[in-house]
């Protein structure tokens, strides 16, 4: 008899266990809706009042350069950047757009890179919308990389739980942006700004004068 109730009680454990792991399972999908984040750091950019609803408020921030003399405190502005999160709003941003269905986003300290599935007609387009998005959210310095070879998504996710500290990040990143800019790039940024937002080599820009 002893045994048997030993045996009913740890069915009951064993059951009760199982639907604790699928009520959080749940949640986490709940959670993540059409979102796929490949780290677990959930800290929002932008605030949401508990009934879900956006806020209304405007938002205003005043900063001044410190009092000190010589004393450089713009580095902390942008190492206080939720990378993360900022990968998320730009996904978000992009799949708004025509034609965008899917947009994976890797943002480093100086660069982004955004992958997305599209059906357009129009790849320069599509190119120059995804890519002037992704540069609407980040600080103006960031260069920013854009392909519609959504192929390359795997190879972006390998680098996602890497950072700028990481061993031969940046050689694995320079990798991925070579093989992102065989695709359209959209327009150049400015006269003086290629497509990603670099600077135009003088030098090239004097070949190309000469062979026009």
């Amino acid at each position: 008899m002893n045994k048997s109730w030993m045996i009913i009680g740890l069915c009951s454990l064993t059951f009760m266990t199982a639907c604790q792991k699928d009520a959080a399972s749940e949640d986490i999908y709940k959670d993540s809706g059409n979102t796929i984040n490949v780290n677990d750091d959930r800290r929002e950019l932008y605030k949401e009042h508990n009934n879900g609803n956006k806020s209304e408020n405007f938002g205003y921030v005043r900063h001044q350069k410190s009092p000190v003399l010589g004393e450089n405190m713009s580095d902390n502005h942008y190492t206080e950047i939720d990378r993360e999160k900022v990968a998320d709003t730009i996904s978000k941003y992009c799949t708004d757009l025509p034609n965008v269905q899917d947009t994976a986003t890797l943002v480093t300290d100086e660069e982004v890179l955004i992958l997305y599935a599209t059906d357009t007609k129009d790849r320069n387009l599509t190119a120059d919308q995804v890519k002037k998005t992704g540069m609407s959210v980040v600080p103006r310095w960031y260069r920013v990389y854009v392909s519609d070879n959504f192929n390359l998504r795997k190879t972006m996710e390998s680098y996602a739980y890497l950072d700028s500290t990481s061993t031969n990040a940046e050689t694995g990143i320079d990798k991925l942006i070579k093989e992102m800019v065989k695709a359209p790039q959209g327009q150049p940024v400015s006269d003086e700004e290629n497509a990603n937002g670099d600077i135009k080599n003088i030098s090239n820009q004097s070949n190309h004068m000469e062979k026009e």
